[in-house]
């Protein structure tokens, strides 16, 4: 157990603009589940993306079961026996659950022929030792996030890695997922498989981890043993801060009008008959098992699919929402949990992302854009939020999950919407920037 599987030392590594790792270290042993851990930004997610192979370090030296390792590919990782499941989802949308376990290592009946019934088998064959009722045949754009996130797992599995790392892997699972998945880790840190856990979800890591290390600012700042270690202690070296949030107290909004209601909406299976009503001022809550409805609802409500029936009211008025753009045109936003496939334009700036749901109010004569109005708006969401980024002119595909979350809400706070549906608004987010979104809401 003293022996290390994996050891890295002085890790330096900048991308434009971000000095992201800094003189940073990690080790991992065999049949420990170590966590890493800290604010959006840190630098946790690119430090294991240099030990899978995704990032080349600039600096520093990485070691694989004693021998130094140049780890130049992702390729090259997992022939080593080093595996990543990545908090963004990483899987072909438009190719079956098989295939994208297997995608490049597919079992083939002759060389240029694939064996399609072996791929099947053999992805069934692990998607029933994560209990995961799926046909292996079915197209991972019909699957929602929870599922496609357990896809992930079972790809990284059939690797048999010696070393796997899990960036947020229960961001989108319900509890008794999450429990399934953590018999699966016990089994696999049984059998002598080191696994590098990152999470914001700071409860877990005392029921799943043997060793923490805290991560600020692109530094390792120390390491501890999960046991020796409290909550508290971990938020206050992740933030250089102490943490406190006093439950707030909730005001009567009796007299407040409806700003939305929505009446027997129906949609196939998925809705039925559901009635709600939204005061200004009010928060609504929905609450389910994955698979309950939830995303449905919201999705309905927005226009991003079409219902069977029902009516659907704005401050009292009837309203037809056939697509997002009505919805919006109505004040309507709408902050999906897949922000990397519905809530943002990942190859433009964080600037441009921030106003653009918002485009038209920054219009001049001619249709000129007001870059300088545009500029102090996004500046100012950026502050307001404390978003990590060297400027506004920033590629949102550069800045870390949490991040590029908090640009979402930016958007919609900035078109000043009457009515905001947020879709697992802190899923990937760290407690420092959930408290702040709390506020803000």
């Amino acid at each position: 157990m003293n022996e290390l599987l994996v050891e890295m030392e002085g890790i330096e590594k900048t991308f434009p603009g971000v000095h992201a790792l800094s003189q940073a270290r990690f080790d991992l042993r065999p049949g420990e589940v170590h966590a890493l851990v800290g604010e959006n930004g840190a630098g946790k997610s690119t430090l294991m993306k240099i030990l899978a192979g995704i990032y080349g370090k600039d600096e520093g030296r990485i070691s694989f079961k004693g021998a130094e390792a140049h780890i130049t590919s992702p390729s090259a990782a997992q022939h080593l026996g080093i595996s990543m499941i990545h908090q963004e989802l990483n899987l072909m949308p438009h190719l079956t659950v098989a295939q994208n376990i297997y995608i490049g290592r597919e079992p083939r009946r002759f060389p240029l022929v694939l064996d399609e019934k072996k791929t099947n088998a053999q992805a069934q064959e692990f998607l029933r030792m994560l209990n995961l009722n799926l046909d292996p045949r079915t197209k991972v754009a019909d699957l929602t996030v929870a599922k496609q996130q357990m896809v992930e797992i079972a790809k990284a599995l059939s690797f048999n890695s010696d070393v796997l790392i899990m960036d947020e892997p229960t961001a989108a699972l319900t509890e008794s997922e999450i429990d399934e998945l953590f018999g699966i880790i016990r089994d696999l840190r049984q059998n002598g498989v080191g696994i590098v856990y990152i999470s914001h979800r700071l409860e877990e890591l005392q029921r799943i981890s043997d060793r923490i290390t805290v991560m600020r600012d692109g530094r390792t700042i120390n390491t501890v043993n999960t046991a020796d270690a409290t909550i508290d202690q971990i938020i206050s070296m992740m933030v250089g801060r102490t943490i406190y949030e006093g439950a707030p107290e909730v005001p009567e909004n009796g007299d407040q009008p409806v700003v939305l209601e929505v009446r027997n909406l129906n949609r196939g299976r998925a809705i039925r008959n559901v009635n709600f009503h939204l005061k200004q001022g009010e928060i609504v809550g929905f609450a389910g098992l994955m698979g309950a409805g939830r995303t449905e609802v919201a999705r309905a409500v927005f226009g991003a699919d079409a219902i069977d029936s029902g009516e659907i009211f704005i401050d009292g008025k009837k309203v037809h929402i056939r697509h997002p753009g009505d919805a919006v045109k109505h004040g309507i936003g709408y902050l999906s949990e897949d922000r990397k496939r519905y809530g943002l334009t990942l190859g433009m700036d964080v600037e441009t992302n921030i106003v653009l749901a918002a485009f038209r109010d920054f219009l001049g004569i001619l249709g000129i854009i007001k870059s300088d109005k545009t500029r102090q708006v996004a500046t100012k969401a950026v502050e307001m939020l404390s978003i990590r980024t060297p400027s506004v002119q920033q590629k949102v595909r550069n800045l870390s999950g949490g991040n590029q979350q908090k640009i979402v809400v930016a958007k919609w706070l900035t078109a000043d919407t009457k009515v905001l549906i947020f879709d697992e608004p802190t899923r990937g987010i760290d407690v420092g920037a959930k408290s702040e979104i709390y506020k803000l809401l």
